[in-house]
């Protein structure tokens, strides 16, 4: 197999709509397909017409972080993910046990039509391209294994978020209750399970109340990632279908495990489920656990706004997560209303001089004789940096460790105001990190987690491999996983949910137009940077 090299074959086609199934392809090659088979849908990068449209589509695999070619005037692009047939050209499909089940008799439309794609963008203009398009998610008519032949295995990487339990139960329950599938394995420990033989045999009965408990009933480790190993080992106990959570690391370590089960020709569906509660996945509108994060934040932020209305000058600072993306600390603060000043990673901030932090933090105890911090953990780490002369370490993951902002602040803000503004505060300052890591998910994450695991069995069970299940522009799609590890999902300091937390807050932006535009370029690149750790 062909990784990072990308070929491009025009087609023509006489039907005016998308209905591909309807006909075969007639390719400058004088070679005859039809696009149900799998062996198109990714062994080309081509051009399809229908009727007046150009419709151009590309295959981004795991060496391939960008795509070559641009999108023409009228270009209508489909990024897909690959298939078993790329590999496999003589593998047999067989009809969707779905047909037959009780679940689904009722449904209208049982199967995901071949055509069926979800937009990344659905705001375009008239004479713009009308942008990516991913598969769409959902059961296929056609599956490439029975089910008394899968041995499926899940395994749970990295940090701790709510929801993994959920994910992991329907995975079971799915691959049992809709596919008929018995032989499903648990990989206890992260990465490093496979290859000390640390399994459990899943079933929905074994499953069936893990996900009313937070953390991972699998264990989890980060690190440990050796592909030779784990494909050793996957091989060796006859699995075919792997399902792995995790989050940008993880979801890189299974496109590894994908390159070579398919060099190796091996007959393996690797899909990812995206886990990262700082919500910093890229393409995908959110990442599980990140609505029950903000949910119990609120918590902490309600606590903190009790005790600084109680007292004299009551300055209180909540720590939320968010190591390079402050998405939590952001829609956390503007579903509060109770905070003053909120501080990420993506926005650079000062202390002292004019518009800087200390002279808000004198003018909100001035005006209403307290306030409330909200603080990313990720946010000011270059300024503490410069003021504790640190040297930047990283974690098992890869991950840069952070300085740990809470304390650092409280105790700046605190020496200021009492020996320069010659000021009493009372400051009041809450961690609730590893609270709110390691609570069961919400109703809303709950069936999110439900609908990313049943779209993950759905996937595999249809022999697509090396990709990861989101949700783009609320249609639960098939993305490449090149697409949600080539960079990571930041607030934007020039877009319009920047722009509500300021006119919320009223706190100062401490950046111009022009500088968060360099910021945002700046974050964007370091989160490239990072993810290539």
């Amino acid at each position: 197999m062909n990784f990072g090299v990308s070929t491009s074959t025009d087609i023509a086609i006489s039907i005016p709509s998308l209905h591909l199934s309807s006909s075969p392809l007639s390719f400058k090659s004088s070679a005859t397909i039809s696009l149900q088979s799998p062996r198109f849908r990714n062994a080309y990068f081509g051009s399809l017409f229908f009727g007046s449209r150009r419709i151009a589509r590309r295959i981004t695999t795991v060496e391939t972080r960008q795509c070559s070619s641009k999108a023409t005037d009228d270009d209508f692009i489909i990024e897909d993910v690959p298939h078993l047939a790329d590999f496999l050209p003589d593998l047999p499909s067989y009809a969707n046990p779905l047909k037959n089940s009780q679940a689904y008799a009722i449904v209208k439309e049982t199967f995901v039509k071949p055509e069926d794609v979800v937009a990344q963008k659905i705001v375009i203009t008239k004479d713009r391209s009308r942008g990516v398009h991913f598969r769409r998610a959902g059961p296929r008519e056609k599956v490439y294994f029975k089910s008394d032949e899968v041995r499926a295995c899940v395994v749970t990487c990295g940090g701790l978020c709510p929801g993994i339990n959920t994910v992991v139960r329907e995975i079971v329950c799915g691959l049992n209750f809709m596919y008929g599938v018995d032989d499903i394995l648990g990989i206890v420990g992260g990465y490093r399970g496979f290859y000390s033989k640390n399994t459990l045999q899943l079933t929905p009965k074994v499953v069936n109340n893990i996900h009313k408990h937070g953390g991972t009933f699998l264990r989890t480790s980060r690190g440990g990632h050796d592909t030779n190993k784990i494909v050793d080992n996957i091989q060796d106990r006859g699995i075919n279908q792997v399902y792995i959570i995790g989050g940008d690391g993880t979801q890189r370590g299974a496109a590894l495990i994908y390159q070579e089960v398919a060099k190796r020709g091996l007959q393996v569906a690797v899909a990812g489920i995206p886990k990262t509660i700082d919500n910093d996945i890229a393409v995908i509108d959110k990442s599980f656990g990140f609505d029950t994060a903000v949910e119990e934040a609120q918590r902490a932020i309600n606590a903190a706004h009790v005790e600084v209305e109680s007292v004299d000058n009551g300055v209180g600072i909540v720590k939320l997560m968010g190591r390079y993306s402050g998405f939590i600390a952001t829609i956390a603060t503007l579903a509060s209303r109770d905070v003053d000043c909120c501080l990420i990673p993506e926005s650079p901030f000062y202390l002292e001089g004019t518009g800087g932090l200390f002279e808000f933090i004198e003018q909100r105890l001035k005006e209403n004789g307290h306030m409330v911090i909200v603080l990313a953990e990720g946010a000011g780490q270059d300024y503490i940096a410069q003021d504790m002369h640190t040297v930047e370490e990283k974690d098992a993951s890869g991950n840069r460790l952070l300085q740990d902002v809470g304390p650092w602040l409280s105790q700046k803000i605190k020496d200021h105001f009492t020996k320069v503004q010659k000021m009493a505060i009372n400051m009041k300052y809450i961690d609730p990190t590893y609270m709110i890591r390691a609570i069961p998910s919400n109703a809303s994450d709950n069936v999110y987690c439900t609908l990313l695991a049943q779209s993950a069995v759905h996937g595999a069970m249809a022999g697509y491999t090396g990709f990861t299940v989101g949700p783009v522009n609320s249609r639960h799609a098939y993305i490449p996983i090149a697409r949600v590890t080539e960079t990571q999902n930041t607030v934007k300091l020039t877009g319009r949910m920047w722009a509500r937390l300021l006119a919320s807050t009223n706190q100062p932006s401490f950046v111009t137009y022009n500088e968060a535009l360099c910021e945002d370029a700046a974050n964007i690149n370091n989160a490239e940077i990072s993810t290539q750790l």
